[in-house]
């Protein structure tokens, strides 16, 4: 049986990489149903209205990112309050700084986590520390010079024990430091949005929000 994340990529016709590892393997369901969910989707499908390309490229981020409709919603429209009120700014840009800077996102970019659903699980169960203190709060923003790392207690649970190992081949992006010896990351940069590569088209998304 496809797991229901798994049809989420299928529906939209591009890898989003929420199913971790598996992604990366010749079982992954894009590659052997490299086509939409259900017999019809077998079939051509009629061209997508405006709308629904702009609603498919907001699906694609919001579900890359593991939010809730409310939840993203929120994020766009705090980046389109912010670029009436400032010239020369990219909303784009903002958009996605703003959610890579996510404390989960962020534990999945250090490869800490297998996916950013898994990012947020381990972050609600208090796994961390940022800046030497606990914190269970997965939105929760990190800056520049911020430090994040495993609570000593949480060091001899299994997502711990299995990690070392892991991390002896990742490196994380450009923006974050990896200590892969005493499993730390520090933010030394900011997300740019050609770096990150976003799989979804952002202005639609604005024109989405903006009808």
């Amino acid at each position: 049986m496809i797991n229901a994340k798994c049809k989420i990529c299928r529906r939209n016709q591009r890898k989003l990489f929420l199913k971790g590892e598996k992604c990366f393997s010749p079982k992954c369901p894009m590659i052997q149903k490299a086509y939409a969910p259900g017999m019809a989707a077998k079939k051509r499908r009629r061209p997508l209205s405006e709308y629904g390309k702009e609603l498919s490229e907001k699906q694609k981020l919001r579900n890359w990112y593991g939010l809730r409709e409310r939840q993203f919603r929120k994020y766009v429209d705090q980046v389109l309050d912010k670029s009436r009120m400032l010239e020369d700014v990219n909303p784009a840009e903002i958009l996605i700084r703003s959610l890579e800077t996510r404390l989960d996102n962020v534990v999945f970019r250090l490869g800490f986590s297998i996916n950013r659903k898994h990012g947020r699980q381990l972050v609600n169960h208090g796994f961390f520390l940022l800046n030497g203190k606990n914190v269970d709060i997965p939105s929760m923003k990190v800056k520049l010079g911020d430090k994040i790392s495993f609570r000593e207690n949480s060091k001899v649970k299994v997502p711990f024990t299995q990690l070392a190992e892991k991390l002896k081949t990742y490196e994380p992006p450009v923006w974050l430091k990896l200590d892969k010896k005493d499993v730390e990351g520090e933010i030394i940069g900011l997300p740019t949005l050609e770096e990150v590569s976003p799989p979804a088209e952002i202005s639609s998304i604005f024109e989405f929000y903006s009808r």
